[in-house]
């Protein structure tokens, strides 16, 4: 599976309708073990490329507050979104306000638990019961780097969070002084 393929995956998924962690285990579920774990390498890959504090910040404002699992349930939902949301992510955080769904006050479904899971849960239902984990460092065993987070800032200081990501700041801080 090479990244077209990871990225069509999902989009097959999204295509059966229902809940999008649901089709895509059942696509998952329908490959060979192998490339479940292919897949999970690739999920696994984008969402260490978005482990960043701009894209961190972008979360925090979106959610109103953002934890570190929150962030992994943030990553999981930019690219449970598709391709392009991952691109704009990637690219430009701040870029985030122009999503429908960052716009209509949804931008909670960014924040994708179940989607987290996944991988994991296919790979059971195909194998019952082998650890993807494990067989995911045997097929793949240089570990993903430590990602470059880039400067680290205060979520928490209107301005700079105004500086930063003008645009979310618009549709997410409120303008009255805080006491």
């Amino acid at each position: 599976m090479d990244q077209d393929d990871f990225w069509a995956t999902i989009e097959r998924a999204r295509a059966l309708g229902g809940p999008l962690h649901e089709a895509l285990e059942t696509v998952l579920a329908d490959m060979p073990a192998e490339a479940v774990v292919d897949y999970s390498q690739h999920y696994d890959e984008h969402g260490a490329a978005l482990h960043r504090w701009d894209v961190w910040a972008a979360a925090y404002l979106i959610g109103g507050g953002c934890s570190d699992d929150s962030f992994m349930d943030f990553r999981a939902g930019v690219i449970a979104q598709g391709r392009e949301c991952h691109r704009i992510s990637l690219t430009g955080p701040d870029r985030l306000a122009d999503l429908p769904l960052v716009l209509a006050g949804d931008g909670e479904d960014l924040f994708y638990e179940d989607f987290v899971y996944v991988p994991a849960n296919a790979y059971r239902r195909l194998t019952g019961g082998d650890d993807l984990v494990a067989a995911q460092r045997t097929r793949y065993p240089q570990r993903l780097d430590e990602p470059d987070m880039g400067e680290d800032f205060d979520f928490d200081d209107p301005a700079e969070m105004r500086r930063r990501l003008p645009r979310l700041a618009a549709l997410f801080l409120d303008d009255s002084p805080r006491t």
